[in-house]
């Protein structure tokens, strides 16, 4: 297959119009990975900007609260 051996995309078509795109498994699994490394990064860049602008609990008060909602004993 084309796709395998070049390690780029290929298409198919039909009456000119293209109908679908094939991808190797490694290829697939590369951007596969490469985007959730930067869905990784966003999350800390948010955490950070959340951090920096004051956006941000007490971890003990939002523990308390939990407890007190749920009903949780120490």
């Amino acid at each position: 297959m084309r796709a395998k051996k070049t390690q780029r995309l290929s298409s198919l078509a039909r009456k000119r119009k293209q109908r679908c795109v094939l991808q190797n498994m490694e290829s697939s699994q590369r951007q596969l990975d490469i985007a959730a490394r930067d869905d990784v990064f966003e999350a800390i860049r948010q955490g950070l900007d959340d951090a920096a602008h004051g956006r941000t609990r007490d971890a003990r008060e939002v523990f308390l609260r939990m407890r007190r909602k749920y009903g949780i004993r120490r």
